[in-house]
């Protein structure tokens, strides 16, 4: 229990062992490199003029090796969500619930209430119930959290659920990966209109964000853009399509703070369009401006030449009682190129067995069309994820295709 110490240098050299390079800013300290001295044995070839308090965030590496995300400069941006969280230092607390090294966590949950002068509380790891202590104990006002960590905070028991306090929460954020619409709808009925959602990237781009208010009349959408002429979305042949229809996002690049990834010019040519880039995100606009994603081109299952959104059905299995997480898949059909199959983590007490596999595609049927089906379901113990709860679908469909050299 924090007792009110500030933790000295040594203090956290020792709570970090296999550090291998410690440095200090201002100052001098037994076993710590000077910054100023450990950058001047570099010649800059990597970075040009590194300027301290700067970043390089790396993608989270959900379709492939993570990329480091650098810019020669800087822009000067506040989201929609920095100005709705509306911090107040007197009140205030906030609780990360994600790795620090993550970008969302680390902006929303440390780097934003600490410039705010809000505390922040730590989780060792994240645990549903756990969370829901801390808010109760701390009074926390603020956190982020990603769709996963909705689903195990819905399946606690009611009993743990009600056991806590949760009525100092004022904003809940979250994004990421995409969320179900009914467990969204689920924690508004449950926290009240206090779920918030936007839609961005480390690249940039997005800036989307939606209330709980507006979500509710708007079921499914990541949100609206405050600068709508900034996005394009656009069909395989590079045109702009019609409102309702589905395409490729593409953002504006900005005049100052373009970003490359670092030492990977191949990618990042792939990624722009002349001034647009892309992240490969699918979507949508509907007449209003709200924005409703479909899912990512890289994870799109080819069957029949007809494209199918794996995220759509992941939402219809998830309504299933029996189903805790699930990852659908194109895997090989000699005859259709690919054909969906999902992968099912299963709720304790349910037996992945036969008789289960053909309820689960029966109940996916009476919410699909038939092409969107899954044709098969395998059943697994956990699901590949990264630290901040996404699941890696690239890994989940790998095994599939092993041994093949054609991998559609």
């Amino acid at each position: 229990m924090y007792d009110g110490t500030l933790p000295t240098a040594a203090d956290a050299v020792a709570r970090a062992p296999r550090a291998r390079l410690k440095l200090i800013v201002d100052g001098a300290v037994d076993g710590f490199v000077d910054y100023e001295e450990a950058i001047a044995q570099f010649d800059g070839s990597d970075i040009d003029n590194p300027i301290r308090g700067t970043q390089m965030l790396y993608t989270s590496g959900t379709t492939g090796r993570p990329k480091g995300v650098y810019r020669r400069e800087q822009p000067i941006a506040r989201s929609a969500s920095q100005v709705a969280a509306a911090w107040d230092m007197q009140n205030d607390m906030c609780l990360c619930t994600g790795p620090g090294y993550h970008a969302a966590p680390l902006a929303f949950n440390i780097a934003a209430p600490l410039n705010a002068g809000v505390g922040v509380v730590f989780m060792d790891k994240w645990d549903a119930e756990e969370t829901l202590r801390l808010i109760d104990r701390h009074g926390v006002t603020h956190t982020h959290m990603v769709a996963t960590m909705f689903h195990r905070l819905l399946q606690l028991p009611e009993e743990v659920r009600t056991k806590y306090d949760l009525s100092s929460m004022r904003f809940l954020i979250h994004g990421a990966a995409p969320t179900p619409v009914h467990v969204k709808r689920a924690m508004i009925d449950w926290l009240g209109p206090v779920v918030y959602e936007y839609y961005a990237a480390t690249e940039g781009g997005g800036n989307y964000f939606v209330t709980s208010e507006e979500w509710l009349k708007k079921p499914g959408t990541v949100g609206r853009s405050p600068t709508p002429e900034l996005t394009r979305i656009l069909d395989d042949d590079g045109n702009d399509v019609a409102r309702g229809q589905s395409g490729t996002l593409y953002f504006k690049a900005p005049d100052v703070g373009r970003f490359e990834y670092f030492k990977a010019p191949e990618k990042t040519s792939q990624s722009y369009r002349g001034d647009w880039f892309t992240l490969g995100d699918m979507g949508y606009l509907d007449d209003d401006g709200y924005l409703f994603l479909n899912g990512r081109n890289a994870e799109t299952i080819i069957s029949g030449g007809v494209n199918i959104y794996p995220q759509e059905i992941d939402s219809a299995l998830l309504q299933h009682p029996a189903v805790v997480d699930v990852c659908t898949v194109g895997v090989p059909n000699e005859e259709w190129g690919e054909e969906v199959k999902s992968v099912v983590q299963l709720a304790p007490g349910s037996t992945g067995d036969a008789k289960l596999a053909a309820e689960l595609i029966a109940f996916a049927k009476s919410r699909l069309p038939g092409f969107k089906t899954p044709r098969t379901i395998d059943f697994v113990t956990d699901l590949p994820r990264l630290p901040s709860g996404k699941i890696q679908r690239r890994l989940v469909r790998a095994p599939y295709w092993a041994g093949r050299a054609k991998q559609i």
